[in-house]
């Protein structure tokens, strides 16, 4: 005789309510009914479902989960259940089955934090107002460095540092394509500049290049690569000057492989791994350490759009092995592995940060 399944909570995993009897039928009735499948749900199998609040942004709001928990508890299971969810997630544990071994979900991860691992250091951070940016600026500014954070928008900047009131956070608004912006950011961390970390960047709408606009390619890469070589240039002669210093670009799975995203992204990010390459090369003797990370799914403020059928196939297609997504944290603990003196004797490499996707 199994034993019963634990009770819900918004605590619960997105994979345990699934997995439920009760609440699985329950959470694939309410998808169903915005005409959506678990499947949107597999990137985030390992996120309280009270997570999902917060990255809907307003699709699925905090009592909703108040009244899942309360139908579960109730036994509520929608009459629509055992025709929608055997459409919707043909893999779910039957109510039939009471055999059924259930899911055993991974312990989460949870941060350590090297306490004085960057003091003394300054590091630029761009893209630092959300995302793997702000986990990363986040983490380098707890582990004692002082943080130069740049983003294009003042408002997130604003909500970051009011995060950390007793952090070295020195926040600078700008365009990291626009020459005066790069200057103002140098400006700010003075002469001595430890590190950067070049997290900025902009996804396409998945377009093949046989439907590829100007636009945005122009706009991929302007971003993707100008603003990354911008930020490179400007810091380099200071560290030059101290022959030492270390810079991570966050590339991206694109960078690896064909099937992850559209021509415009996919090609800026492989610009960005040979980037980090040639500079590599040709400052390593120098004593400057140049290298890139290249995440896998991360829950993240970036969207991404459809503007192509057959890109918004072929890659929905190429996806079909993609690990779950983390969260940006995750990737914070890669890129200031590398910025940190722990990667003392790793120079020109592109970190694969993505859990075992490019192994697929």
């Amino acid at each position: 005789m199994t034993s019963a399944p634990a009770p819900l909570t918004g605590d619960s995993s997105v994979g345990a309510w699934l997995d439920h009897p009760v609440g699985g039928p329950i959470l694939r009735d309410l998808l169903a009914q915005g005409g959506q499948s678990a499947d949107v749900l597999r990137p985030v199998r390992k996120l309280a479902l009270k997570r999902l609040v917060k990255l809907s942004k307003g699709r699925f709001p905090a009592d909703l989960i108040d009244e899942l928990v309360r139908r579960v508890a109730a036994g509520d299971v929608p009459a629509s259940a055992g025709s929608s969810a055997a459409v919707a997630a043909p893999d779910a544990v039957p109510d039939a089955a009471p055999e059924a071994v259930p899911t055993i979900e991974s312990p989460e991860w949870v941060e350590r934090i090297d306490n004085g691992r960057f003091s003394g250091k300054t590091v630029i951070v761009t893209g630092a107002g959300s995302g793997i940016g702000r986990a990363t600026a986040s983490r380098v500014a707890r582990e004692g460095g002082r943080v130069i954070a740049v983003d294009i928008s003042q408002e997130r900047l604003d909500e970051f540092v009011a995060e950390l009131p007793a952090a070295d956070i020195v926040p600078v608004q700008g365009d990291i394509t626009d020459d005066a912006a790069v200057a103002r950011i140098v400006a700010a961390a003075g002469d001595t500049i430890d590190g950067l970390a070049n997290v900025a960047g902009i996804m396409d709408d998945m377009t093949p290049v046989a439907e590829m606009s100007d636009a945005v390619w122009k706009r991929v890469f302007s971003v993707n690569v100008d603003g990354t070589m911008k930020l490179m240039r400007a810091v380099i002669p200071a560290m030059l000057a101290r022959a030492t210093g270390s810079i991570v670009n966050v590339a991206s799975e694109a960078a690896l492989r064909g099937s992850a995203a559209g021509a415009a992204y996919t090609a800026s990010k492989h610009a960005v791994v040979g980037l980090t390459r040639s500079s590599a090369f040709m400052y390593g003797p120098s004593g400057l350490r140049i290298n890139a990370v290249a995440p896998g799914p991360v829950i993240t403020n970036i969207e991404a759009h459809f503007g192509s059928p057959l890109g918004g196939r072929r890659v929905r297609d190429g996806m079909a092995v993609m690990p779950d997504a983390v969260e940006a944290d995750a990737l914070a603990a890669s890129i200031t592995f590398l910025l940190s003196d722990d990667g003392v004797n790793i120079n020109g490499v592109t970190l694969a940060s993505d859990g075992g996707w490019s192994a697929a």
